[in-house]
């Protein structure tokens, strides 16, 4: 490793790829808390998240797949999850006492129309309001899982299945009028929280 007084050693969380400090800085200065949104291999994760001197307070969580609670036998990585997970933090969040965040993505890539952009739009139609721009937030058609019905019914017509939908259940075809049970669900059982009163 270089010894010069030149070279500084960036911080370990920056080295590991974990945090970039310079977005970090910014959503801290906001003063909000942030809705942050995390992908795994299995699962998508949305926080909200208030910066303390002492590190950051998780003020609400939840994760896809709190979703079979209410009934949901899709996957818990694509984006009809994504949206549906956004609606429960949102709720959750309202029912916190939280109205408001800001975005934080991470290192992810902000690609309009990506799962951690789903997320903000099913938080904000729960009533959380964030800042962020309709050209970013994905269709109503990707939000229902339009797309995955009709790429699971060009597949049967070729003899392949999603079998691990068929294993709970749902028929891939079905995935729009399922999404939507499932999100009235959602509703029904938050349906009594409100924002608080200014």
């Amino acid at each position: 490793m270089a010894r010069s007084g030149r070279y500084k050693v960036p911080f370990r969380r920056r080295r590991e790829g974990v945090t970039n400090y310079y977005k970090r800085r910014r959503l801290i200065l906001s003063g909000k808390p942030r809705l942050v949104v995390r992908r795994t291999n299995r699962y998508i994760i949305a926080q909200v998240v208030k910066a303390e001197p002492h590190g950051d307070v998780t003020l609400v969580s939840a994760h896809s797949g709190e979703l079979k609670k209410y009934g949901w036998k899709g996957g818990t990585k694509n984006t009809p999850s994504a949206y549906l997970l956004g609606l429960l933090i949102g709720f959750k969040a309202l029912k916190a006492g939280i109205t408001e965040a800001i975005l934080d993505i991470g290192l992810h890539r902000a690609v309009p129309g990506s799962r951690v952009f789903t997320v903000a739009r099913g938080a904000v139609d729960a009533g959380l309001s964030i800042p962020i721009g309709d050209e970013v937030l994905p269709g109503d058609e990707r939000i229902r899982g339009e797309h995955i019905a009709n790429y699971a019914s060009a597949l049967s017509e070729k003899g392949y299945t999603f079998s691990k939908y068929i294993k709970r259940g749902l028929n891939p075809s079905d995935l729009p009028r399922h999404f939507d049970e499932v999100k009235e669900a959602i509703k029904a059982a938050w349906s009594t929280i409100t924002a608080p009163q200014e």
